[in-house]
């Protein structure tokens, strides 16, 4: 990432050190999540549609940790090696929107409050911006060469109410979760727009 963009990474310092973390990461660029791995401060295992591991693609996404999922079906593999990520400590990386969009946390998916419930480990927001400000010359569906693409990360939060508390799994305490989760990101993505500029 570093080598074919100029990423400016600001707030990285906010993801805690060790422990479990859910990432809640917008998504409006194929590279959104290339660009996170590339540039977090520890490493990332994100969810990634099943549709791209073709190919080389397949043994080098495997090798890096990163997860398989259907999204046609519940796709119980991919949730348990997902809270295995977290349960040994590691980073999980989602898109909350669950698939490239316009990235303004318009439109959330459950499954993020359910990880981050579940294992009750703190959410950290990150927008990345400018992925999509311009195509490129060379290669039209990606953002010009040397362009500048900034990742920026907010304060964890628990996803629950009460982070102290038993963690409730209810289908009503699970969209509770996600409205509040919600309107963490949108306020960060807001936050984020305004000191990059973008």
């Amino acid at each position: 990432m570093y080598g074919l963009w100029k990423p400016r990474v600001l707030g990285a310092w906010r993801m805690p050190a060790t422990g479990p973390v859910v990432l809640a990461v917008n998504h409006s660029h194929m590279i959104d999540g290339p660009m996170l791995m590339g540039t977090a401060p520890r490493p990332v295992h994100f969810l990634i549609k099943k549709e791209a591991f073709v190919g080389p693609l397949d043994p080098f996404l495997r090798r890096i940790g990163q997860l398989k999922v259907d999204r046609t079906v519940a796709d119980r593999a991919a949730i348990t090696g997902a809270l295995g990520v977290l349960e040994r400590g590691g980073v999980l990386g989602i898109f909350p929107e669950g698939t490239r969009g316009k990235g303004d946390f318009a439109s959330l998916r459950a499954g993020l409050a359910y990880f981050a419930v579940r294992s009750q480990a703190p959410i950290v927001p990150v927008a990345v911006l400018g992925s999509k400000d311009r195509p490129g010359r060379l290669i039209p569906a990606l953002p010009p060469l040397r362009s500048r693409v900034d990742v920026v990360f907010g304060d964890p939060f628990p996803a629950a109410e009460d982070a102290d508390g038993p963690a409730k799994r209810t289908r009503a305490a699970l969209d509770a979760a996600t409205l509040r989760i919600q309107e963490r990101l949108s306020g960060h993505l807001a936050e984020a727009r305004r000191i990059t500029g973008r």
